[in-house]
């Protein structure tokens, strides 16, 4: 049966491993049949794939006031396939659903859902059909993109980007992600962060405990206990007993240059990595008991993004301020999180009472403690406008170091593997790097 018919048919998708071409065929008829779906690509692979982005929601085209942005990444390590198919049933299911399923309908009538279904598909297409020693983990540069990322907590750099982190990395600058999961296999188990620790004062109990670690620990429980079994911790006959399904990624193996790290501390976005199979590559059979065990928390795990705060910085007049500084009294994050382009800010909270510190340069300080409820429930956080006045007096800036907010900016270039640079060489490509970051290229 071809994915094109699908829909047409009103058939189901089928329980199989699509191809990236099928995959592309199907995407393009979901948005060409669906206005509430967006399609774009975000980038290429090294072998000039594009990484395809459905998004769906009421206005699926733009971000719209109030409304938080959320991502599903599958597919990272492309010999891990079960998150692929998952995205894909979940796009089916939230397609057919919408304006008749009450969940769905409510879920994308409140959030913006962008769903990346394979961010490796070289990986995929050179993958065989293993339980766990498939080839194609890598991308074709031989590169594992969950150690491609920048890395707040290591000095060594791991140089340069490949492409398909790199579209990661401009994808995050273009869309202010709140909530996001990265979805991949080889266990049972719903990883928080932080993955990585320099030894510093994160490191407790042999975890790597983040500012938001009780946000991240709810969301995580979220997922596992929804799921059908991954809360029981003991899924998988060769992996550890994980309690309550879930893990600090630190506590479990030690990852520099993650994804989900990166996106907590540079892109203000708090993820969390899904490992939703024994087998890294089942046999087809499985593949409609894993989606049963995984669609009601796919789900609910989306509905936390309307966990906690949002809202806009205002001037005196009532004009969106972009860059203010948004801090919660007791989560000292390695990055302050910040108001967007709109002036907007969203911070995922668990419900009980915060004291805000509001600043923006000549402006007064603001601070101000909420009563933040529990915003799921009613599919929207706390809408909470800081409005700031000028301040005669110069305002204090923040009150630690932020240099380590703008992450390394070096990228492969498009022949795949790095050339070998000479001293001139390499001033050219900063020059080159300064322009294509400053939008002249």
């Amino acid at each position: 049966l071809l994915l094109t018919s699908l829909l047409s048919s009103g058939v189901s998708l089928e329980f199989r491993y699509h191809n990236t071409v099928e995959v592309e065929r199907y995407l393009r008829d979901v948005n060409n049949t669906f206005d509430f779906t967006h399609l774009h690509s975000i980038g290429k692979s090294v072998e000039g794939r594009d990484l395809w982005v459905l998004i769906l929601g009421k206005n699926p085209a733009e971000h719209r006031m109030g409304i938080p942005e959320f991502k599903y990444v599958g597919n990272m390590h492309g010999n891990e396939v079960v998150g692929r198919v998952l995205l894909l049933q979940l796009i089916d299911h939230l397609t057919r659903g919408y304006l008749s399923d009450p969940l769905v309908t409510h879920l994308l009538n409140s959030t913006r859902v962008h769903i990346l279904v394979s961010m490796n598909p070289d990986g995929f297409e050179s993958s065989s059909r293993d339980c766990m020693y498939s080839q194609g983990r890598f991308n074709k540069n031989g590169i594992d993109l969950n150690r491609n990322f920048p890395d707040a907590f290591s000095k060594k750099e791991s140089g340069m980007r490949e492409m398909e982190v790199r579209a990661i990395m401009d994808w995050l600058k273009t869309e202010s992600f709140v909530l996001s999961a990265n979805l991949h296999g080889g266990a049972v188990v719903a990883s928080y962060p932080y993955d990585n620790s320099n030894g510093g004062s994160e490191l407790q109990s042999g975890s790597s405990v983040a500012p938001d670690n009780d946000v991240l620990i709810q969301l995580a429980k979220t997922y596992s206990y929804t799921h059908s079994q991954m809360h029981k911790g003991d899924h998988c006959y060769d992996s550890k007993d994980f309690k309550e399904g879930i893990t600090n990624g630190y506590y479990w193996y030690p990852l520099p240059g993650g994804m989900q790290d990166y996106n907590y501390v540079w892109g203000q976005c708090l993820e969390i990595t899904l490992e939703l199979s024994c087998c890294k590559y089942p046999p087809e059979s499985d593949l409609p008991g894993l989606w049963d065990a995984n669609r009601a928390a796919l789900l609910a795990y989306m509905q936390q993004v309307h966990l906690g705060v949002k809202g806009q910085v205002l001037d005196a007049e009532g004009n969106p301020l972009q860059n203010a500084l948004v801090e919660v009294e007791g989560r000292q994050n390695l990055c302050p999180f910040r108001t967007d382009r709109h002036g907007e800010y969203y911070r995922l909270l668990l419900p009980g009472n915060y004291t805000f510190r509001v600043t923006f340069p000549g402006h007064q300080v603001l601070t101000e403690t909420l009563t933040v409820p529990y915003g799921p429930d009613s599919f929207s956080a706390l809408v909470h406008n800081f409005q700031l006045q000028r301040s005669a007096a110069a305002t204090p800036g923040p009150s630690r170091p932020t240099q380590s907010c703008t992450p390394p900016q070096v990228w492969r270039p498009l022949g795949g593997h790095s050339p070998s640079l000479g001293p001139s060489g390499v001033t050219i490509l900063l020059v080159l790097l300064v322009l294509r970051d400053t939008m002249l290229l």
